[in-house]
C-alpha cells in the first residue's frame, strides 16, 4: 500500500489538472508563455502518474485494467478478471 500521502497528493494534482485546462488552452493558443509560466507546476498534466486503483502503487501499473502487476496477479488466479488467466507452459 502506497503512503496516503503520496495517493492524496495525486488526487490534489488531478484536481489542479481540471482546473486549469480550460486557462492553460486558451494561453497555449494564444502564444502566451509568460501566462504559461504564471500557472502552478502541478497543473499540467505531464506531472500526473498513473496509480494502482487499490493499493496506489506508482510502479508496474497496467493502463488496460487500471491496477498494478501484483494486484492483476491475485486476482487473476482468483478468476476476478473475466478472459485473463496465468500462463502455464
Amino acid at each position: 500500500m502506497a503512503r496516503k500521502s503520496l495517493i492524496a497528493r495525486e488526487a490534489k494534482r488531478q484536481k489542479l489538472v481540471e482546473q486549469y485546462s480550460k486557462l492553460r488552452k486558451e494561453l497555449k493558443e494564444k502564444g502566451d508563455y509568460d501566462g504559461l509560466q504564471a500557472i502552478p507546476k502541478n497543473a499540467s498534466p505531464v506531472r500526473l502518474h498513473n496509480r494502482c486503483m487499490f493499493t496506489g502503487r506508482a510502479r508496474s501499473y497496467y493502463r488496460k485494467f487500471g491496477i498494478s502487476r501484483l494486484v492483476l496477479r491475485e486476482m487473476a488466479l482468483k478468476g476476478e478478471i473475466p478472459g485473463l488467466k496465468k500462463s502455464s507452459w
